[in-house]
């Protein structure tokens, strides 16, 4: 049976004291892992330095498409339960804000042509190198949701805050496995947190260059990312 996520909750834009049930535990090792975040700000900072061409091709194009910032900033849930603001390049119309948060779906009217295929390849994702390189985010690890389907979310599933024990990232072990993109059910949404504090618990320097490794092919072909 599919919950309806929400009218389980009030839509909040910003949570100045989050609820009991999205308390993170004690961090998980990978946060004071100096290699994990040494990793983070080489890659990140290597890579918006050969995408700077890319980035800008991107950003000219959705310029060109019509009205409309290039990014898109919206808060997620980070470390330790703390809000930030998430980069992307923006893909979807500018549309006025809805107490409904909807999640992008196949097929989805509201997508642009660039947005699509940016989408399509993870390109709109880029931007995130900035969070890693701020110390928001994270190369590897559980990917940030909304501030206002955590709040949906958070009571439904045993053990949703442990997710917080390490910083979000642009790839993680439930993108990996295929649970990425929108959340049709209750399986799919269980099984994504699962994976993610599996991740947590398990975590070694090593696993997370594998993760990166396992992601490549997925950018070039995902079924999911749409």
């Amino acid at each position: 049976m599919f919950v309806d996520f929400h009218s389980l909750a009030p839509a909040l834009e910003c949570v100045v004291e989050r609820a009991p049930a999205l308390q993170p535990a004690a961090p998980s090792t990978a946060v004071a892992s100096r290699r994990k975040r040494t990793l983070d700000l080489a890659i990140a900072g290597l890579a918006l330095i050969l995408f700077l061409p890319l980035l800008l091709l991107v950003a000219a194009a959705i310029r060109a498409e019509g009205s409309g910032p290039v990014l898109f900033r919206q808060q997620r849930t980070g470390l330790h339960g703390k809000p930030f603001w998430i980069f992307k390049f923006r893909t979807m119309r500018p549309e006025p804000e809805t107490p409904e948060l909807r999640q992008a779906s196949r097929h989805d009217a509201r997508v642009t042509r660039v947005g699509r295929v940016l989408r399509k390849l993870s390109l709109d994702e880029l931007p995130q190198l900035l969070n890693v390189l701020r110390g928001e985010m994270s190369l590897v690890g559980p990917r940030p949701h909304a501030l206002r389907h955590d709040d949906q979310w958070g009571p439904l599933v045993p053990g949703y805050a442990d997710r917080f024990r390490v910083r979000p990232g642009l790839t993680g072990l439930a993108q990996v496995r295929g649970w990425r993109g929108e959340v049709h059910d209750d399986d799919a949404l269980l099984r994504r947190i699962a994976s993610d504090n599996e991740y947590v618990e398990a975590w070694t320097f090593w696993g997370d260059v594998t993760l990166l490794v396992r992601t490549v092919p997925l950018v070039l072909s995902d079924p999911r990312a749409y």
